[in-house]
């Protein structure tokens, strides 16, 4: 079965493929036709990743799923948040300026959020689920893997820096996968 994911964002696409290919299940993930360029207008992740499934699906006309995720920072009161990737021009500065909003600050607990929705050839939601990975953010970067604000994110029961995991340890945990889990389980039980 194969289901559109409403990114440009190959990376995710792929990532994505791995998990299912790692549970074997009958499912593969494309990108979305070319010209889908959703304008992101919600105030949670829920609202956008809706917005973004059903943009997808307007032009695919087929299964569609899209994810909206990002960092939310307790002393910040959920900063970045729905704002995690455009917090700054580049991943560098949003790092940058994360950590220099925490400068000072001892509560530094935070998690990530992926919402993802689920709409079905005629258009409907079909299924929707919030992932959540538990952490906190580090003084100063660690790791070279993964992307965005894994260098400074401490993942809750281990000492290690979501970008210091190997892609295996990461797809276990990351809250992409939590979320991704149990969409994949909702649609084994529709094939």
């Amino acid at each position: 079965m194969r289901i559109v994911l409403a990114s440009s964002n190959k990376h995710k696409v792929q990532e994505i493929n791995d998990i299912v290919a790692s549970l074997g299940l009958p499912f593969e993930f494309i990108l979305p036709p070319a010209d889908f360029d959703p304008e992101e207008t919600g105030t949670t992740f829920e609202e956008n990743s809706y917005i973004k499934a059903y943009e997808a699906w307007k032009l695919a006309k087929t299964w569609t799923l899209a994810d909206d995720s990002g960092l939310c920072i307790d002393a910040l009161n959920g900063k970045p948040g729905i704002y995690s990737a455009r917090y700054a021009e580049t991943p560098a500065l949003r790092i940058e300026r994360v950590l220099k909003e925490l400068e000072g600050v001892e509560n530094r607990d935070a998690h990530f959020t992926c919402a993802m929705t689920l709409i079905n050839p005629e258009g409907n939601i079909e299924y929707k689920y919030q992932g959540i990975c538990e952490g906190c953010i580090i003084k100063e970067t660690r790791g070279t893997n993964g992307f965005g604000y894994d260098p400074i994110f401490l993942v809750k029961g281990d000492t290690r820096t979501m970008a210091e995991l190997s892609e295996d340890e990461k797809n276990r945990v990351s809250h992409r996968s939590v979320a991704l889990r149990h969409i994949l389980e909702y649609l084994k039980n529709l094939v």
